[in-house]
């Protein structure tokens, strides 16, 4: 332990003394929190619109400011040809094009049946589907006030009521499913690239030759590596939800105890990566290179941004050996479900085999070629 403790205190010198890690530990985490939250988001706001109205009734009138009463929606233009608002999709000056036929206000008034067109831009196809969903939200609430008009037995009150409460996230706020997510990010960046980068400096130095001809063991070594960023990891994560808790009131509904017990399984796991990647590795560009190669798969592939249920199944496999998606999992259980240590026992059990393998192998290979 004691000569694990002195590669620990060499570390911290080393770190304190270096002044771009000094800077990536407090500037990483408010720059990430401030910007990346804001900006993963699949919310949809002023989707642009551009309406063709044939008909210019009463009705469509009423149609179209149903359209400019919602926030999500933006209205671009008006036209009464096809091919113009065609145009405005091309030229991405409209993302939806709503096509109200002639004699639409006569017949609703006669209670015949009536159709509106909808043309979306579906190169994006998540906003694409999130816009045509909305855009008969609006299209069939207008359609029920106008039944409501006509059925006095309804507009008294009687009927069903339907009432929606959503768990976990009542307002439905992006920013809350995004910001954990975000913090997982946040450790795994800070905790795998530092480490990587400052085992490659000492072979870029040379000092690396140093510490091989001592008595010091591959696991001291390793550990001794390890140990400092495990300690900045967390240091970052209580910093980012400190940043979260002010910025988007982030709630933390579990206990903190349990979350940085299962942050700090998981940064041994996240470190003993990077230490692996490391030791292979002779220049910091070979490092990098293959470290994002790394994170870009096991961020895409994690849920971050969409359910990993949704992958194939082939997919959902490849993704068990992805400690990423567990930690990921985890923290939005405990931050916004209240979720204790039972609910998350097989996680945790995952995340020690995962730690376990990964350190073995950095130990491994440190052996092996140095």
């Amino acid at each position: 332990m004691r000569t694990i403790f002195i590669i620990v205190r060499k570390e911290f010198t080393q770190i304190l003394r270096d002044k771009f890690m000094r800077t990536a530990i407090i500037m990483v985490p408010i720059v990430q929190m401030m910007v990346l939250v804001y900006a993963a988001t699949f919310e949809m706001k002023n989707s642009k619109i551009w309406f063709v109205d044939h008909d210019r009734s009463q009705e469509s009138m009423a149609l179209i400011e149903k359209f400019n009463g919602s926030r999500f929606f933006e209205i671009k233009g008006y036209s009464i040809s096809v091919r113009e608002a065609e145009k405005s999709l091309l030229t991405g000056t409209s993302d939806i094009v709503c096509v109200i036929p002639e004699n639409f206000g006569k017949n609703i008034t006669l209670k015949n049946r009536t159709a509106v067109q909808l043309l979306l831009n579906s190169i994006n196809g998540s906003m694409a589907e999130l816009t045509l969903a909305y855009s008969r939200g609006i299209i069939h609430s207008f359609s029920a006030e106008i039944l409501l008009k006509e059925i006095p037995v309804l507009s008294t009150g009687r009927g069903i009521d339907i009432r929606t409460r959503h768990w976990y996230n009542p307002e439905l706020d992006y920013k809350i499913f995004m910001a954990p997510g975000i913090l997982v990010i946040l450790v795994t960046a800070i905790g795998w690239l530092l480490t990587g980068m400052n085992l490659i400096k000492e072979k870029e130095r040379g000092t690396i030759e140093q510490l091989n001809v001592t008595p010091i063991r591959r696991y001291q070594f390793i550990a001794g590596k390890m140990l400092p960023f495990l300690f900045i990891g967390l240091f970052d994560l209580a910093f980012g939800l400190i940043i979260a808790r002010i910025l988007f009131r982030l709630p933390i509904e579990g206990s903190p105890l349990t979350l940085f017990t299962f942050a700090a399984l998981y940064l041994v796991a996240a470190l003993g990566i990077g230490l692996f990647v490391s030791t292979f590795s002779h220049t910091q560009q070979q490092m990098l290179f293959v470290s994002f190669f790394l994170l870009i798969i096991f961020i895409l592939m994690s849920g971050l941004f969409t359910s990993a249920d949704n992958m194939p199944e082939w997919g959902q496999k490849i993704n068990i050996i992805n400690p990423m998606s567990y930690f990921i999992r985890v923290i939005r259980m405990i931050l916004l479900k209240g979720s204790g240590f039972k609910d998350i026992a097989g996680e945790f059990l995952s995340m020690s085999v995962f730690a376990l393998c990964t350190n073995a192998l950095a130990i491994w290979s440190y052996r092996k070629r140095t």
